[in-house]
């Protein structure tokens, strides 16, 4: 439009050349065009030697539904007579591609979401923890965009079944439809474009009042609520570079971080629909059927009772289970070469309790973790007075006590009176005296019946009160004085010659 108006102005190419730094070739074409009725921006076509050959390439990319490659094209033309190089058959195959998707691309129409009505779960591949993959069950619920993530070890029905239980129990309801992919837990076959559907899986649903579906095979644009889910867990709670998070090293850690990847997203406004996801499941959740108040456990396994020594008994062998569970009833199965073991909290929550490799009849297999922390008896062994005169001794001081436990272990005779006499010498002497004394006796084990009184005498006239104990640096070699017996000469070894010493030898 600048050259056209500089031309209107000046009426001369050159003139409008100049004016607008463009040649006056170029005004003259550009004024040609638009006296000739055609629109500036459109370009005069060149012919090319690959206009021959246009049907032939869309043939190709219709016949191969637009997925061949442009080398294979290409290959194709310069067979048939072509002369032109690679690139431009690659910009051709790219146009007639871009054709093609443009008269079969999948339109979407927008889903509005109801309240209570649809609940999208899928799994994603979890961390690795002590050398095993773990995985993560993403659920989002569609209206509220509520997300849930629960790490797993497996994805056995089950687990799914406990899955859906905790899922349910954390928005506080059930929706009227659950959607998820067709594995075997849920879809068993396809006959005729229909899902059979697991049959337990069935009774699961019926046990909480849902409906489970399933989206199309191979299709996992029908669910894409939770395909998002499963990403945004995965580039958040999965060490990788890019997010320079630490490995786990328990599986307990890996819950805390769900636990807080869940608070956080559910905490901050969506990007649809400008409100946080926990503001909109207050208001969803009364919409959603209610729960039952047991889980289903008819898939969790047979029933076990945990006895005092918080352990159950499967095929014959002991197995533990968190100590909190004594006296209470839990589920357990086998699943491979690993035993599960699943407890209903109070809540009503379904949880894994425990989970133990297969064991031997005759052999427990325990987890320390299961068991509160014991006592170290061995370490803890402080005296506690049961009589006046014991309580007297002790009364001397935190050596009277040493002295005590020292004397019990190495079998000492007339301990009692000892210790009367002990309480007696500190009417003599101070307290402190007395107490330090004992625990001197305690620490070189002198327990004879005059010990105490010797070391006391012996604190009380020498300045250096502790025992002396020599260091590394103290050397227990002998010299060579002995030698003196053998008539050997009483200079230093290190002034005999080399010659003595043949002789001497």
């Amino acid at each position: 439009m600048e050259i056209l108006e500089a031309y209107d102005l000046t009426g001369s190419y050159r003139a409008a050349a100049e004016l607008t730094g463009v040649d006056h070739h170029t005004v003259a074409r550009y004024v040609k065009m638009r006296a000739a009725g055609q629109h500036p921006d459109q370009r005069r076509h060149r012919a090319r030697a690959i206009d021959d050959y246009p049907p032939k390439i869309e043939e190709l990319v219709v016949r191969s539904q637009g997925k061949i490659r442009a080398d294979v094209v290409h290959k194709r033309i310069v067979a048939m007579g072509f002369t032109g190089g690679e690139r431009t058959t690659r910009r051709t195959v790219a146009e007639a591609k871009a054709q093609f998707r443009a008269g079969r691309r999948r339109v979407y129409r927008p889903w509005v979401t109801e309240p209570g009505l649809w609940i999208q779960y899928d799994f994603g591949d979890g961390p690795t923890i002590q050398g095993r993959k773990t995985i993560l069950w993403c659920a989002w619920l569609a209206w509220s965009r509520f997300r849930i993530v629960i790490p797993i070890w497996d994805k056995t029905l089950p687990t799914v079944t406990s899955c859906l239980d905790a899922t349910f129990r954390r928005i506080g309801g059930v929706p009227a439809y659950v959607l998820t992919d067709n594995e075997k837990t849920v879809t068993t076959d396809h006959v005729a474009g229909i899902a059979v559907r697991n049959p337990e899986i069935v009774e699961v649903a019926r046990h909480y009042g849902t409906t489970i579906r399933t989206c199309l095979p191979a299709d996992p644009e029908t669910k894409g609520g939770s395909e998002a889910t499963v990403r945004i867990a995965k580039a958040d709670l999965v060490p990788k570079d890019v997010n320079l998070r630490e490995h786990y090293k328990t599986f307990g850690e890996l819950e805390a971080a769900c636990r807080a990847f869940c608070d956080e997203v559910n905490s901050r406004i969506h990007r649809a629909t400008r409100r946080k996801p926990v503001e909109r499941l207050a208001e969803e959740r009364q919409r959603l059927h209610p729960l039952p108040r047991r889980p289903f456990t008819a898939a969790f396994g047979t029933t076990r009772r945990v006895n005092w020594e918080s352990t159950i008994s499967v095929e014959g062998v002991r197995y533990s289970v968190p100590h909190e569970l004594i006296d209470n009833r839990v589920w357990a199965r086998f699943h491979g070469d690993e035993l599960i073991v699943t407890a209903v909290g109070e809540d009503g929550s379904a949880l894994e309790a425990a989970r133990h490799r297969r064991g031997q009849p005759g052999t427990p297999v325990l987890d320390d973790d299961h068991y509160p922390p014991r006592e170290n008896k061995d370490n803890d062994r402080t005296p506690k007075a049961t009589s006046a005169e014991e309580a007297a001794f002790l009364q001397l001081g935190p050596g009277a006590a040493s002295w005590l436990v020292e004397a019990g272990a190495s079998g000492v005779r007339r301990i009692k009176a000892k210790m009367a006499e002990a309480v007696a010498l500190s009417k003599l002497y101070s307290v402190a005296e007395v107490d330090r004394a004992l625990g001197t006796a305690a620490v070189t084990a002198r327990f004879a019946d005059k010990d105490l009184l010797s070391i006391v005498d012996y604190q009380a006239t020498r300045e250096h009160t502790e025992p002396v104990r020599r260091s590394e640096e103290h050397s227990l070699q002998p010299g060579t004085s002995a030698w003196s017996s053998f008539g050997l000469p009483t200079q230093p070894a290190s002034d005999v010659s080399e010659h003595d010493e043949s002789d001497l030898t």
